[in-house]
């Protein structure tokens, strides 16, 4: 079997080189050259555009930034389905609006294409040790055909219902996320400027009823000031963005999701956006000019 892969920006790379690992042949195909040539070393084959990776492949997964990226690289010019056979199963595991989803599926099914929506949650660490969320929407026989790929990249994979399911579920996820690093942040400035040393903080509560994976996760680097990607906060705006929406449209009030929208709009305009999301800090410590640490 051979496994066509899209986009090898901090989440596609690792996981295609999961993937390798695991001895699956790969073609592979990003704009990054040095991605490319970097994924090519570890085995893989590379291809000029999206329709040669689908010409040699039986499974083509995308992971590309949002939903305009994954209709052009899917139904565009030199796209999946102009290379596609009939049966080719397109597995997207990009965080794009649902309805994109649905939309492109239409188009893959017009050329006997089947798709799944598979985005992920873990960010870049995750990625890298192949233990993911996997959330799943589409055909349940496509799922369980490919879940043991799926789980080459991923410690769970869950589907989750039809076409669009598996965004609207990372969204939901992303929601929580943003949410919860919003309250660590908040939490830890009032502990600061009490007088209060975060790290004692960290310790004490972390095993209560606020601990989460997202305060194990993203405190230690708020501590640390360490904002290096694993999630960057243009992308969770992206993700937000996709959710309000979604919420818009199907009538589900999202009132703290929009406030944390504005931190992270703010955060951006600052010069921001390339950071990891737990620069949400930042927001807090420019108010309070005081530092987390």
């Amino acid at each position: 079997m051979t496994i066509g892969f899209i986009g090898l920006d901090i989440m596609g790379k690792p996981m295609s080189k999961n993937l390798l690992k695991a001895g699956y042949s790969l073609v592979v195909n990003d704009i990054n050259k040095a991605a490319v040539e970097e994924v090519v070393s570890c085995g893989a084959k590379a291809a000029d555009n999206a329709a040669q990776v689908a010409a040699q492949s039986d499974i083509v997964i995308t992971m590309l930034p949002n939903s305009p990226h994954v209709k052009t690289v899917v139904c565009g010019e030199n796209g999946v389905l102009e290379g596609a056979k009939e049966g080719l199963i397109l597995i997207d595991m990009s965080s794009i609006a649902p309805l994109a989803s649905q939309e492109i599926e239409k188009a893959c099914a017009a050329k006997g294409v089947k798709m799944l929506d598979a985005p992920v949650s873990g960010g870049e660490p995750k990625a890298i040790d192949g233990s993911l969320s996997i959330m799943v929407g589409g055909d349940k026989e496509v799922f369980e055909s490919v879940k043991d790929l799926l789980l080459v990249m991923g410690a769970s994979a869950v589907h989750c219902g039809n076409i669009g399911a598996g965004n609207t579920t990372k969204l939901a996820n992303q929601v929580i996320v943003a949410l919860n690093i919003a309250a660590v942040s908040e939490a830890f400035m009032l502990a600061t400027k009490a007088g209060v040393d975060p790290h004692l903080v960290f310790d004490a509560i972390k095993g209560g009823l606020a601990g989460s994976t997202v305060m194990n996760a993203k405190a230690p680097m708020i501590m640390d000031q360490n904002f290096k990607p694993g999630f960057k906060i243009d992308l969770h705006i992206k993700d937000l963005n996709n959710a309000l929406e979604t919420g818009h449209g199907v009538g589900a009030p999202l009132p703290f999701t929009a406030l944390v929208m504005e931190i992270l709009q703010n955060l951006h305009y600052d010069g921001c956006g390339q950071e990891d999301h737990s620069a949400i800090a930042k927001y807090y410590q420019k108010l309070t000019g005081t530092i987390i640490e």
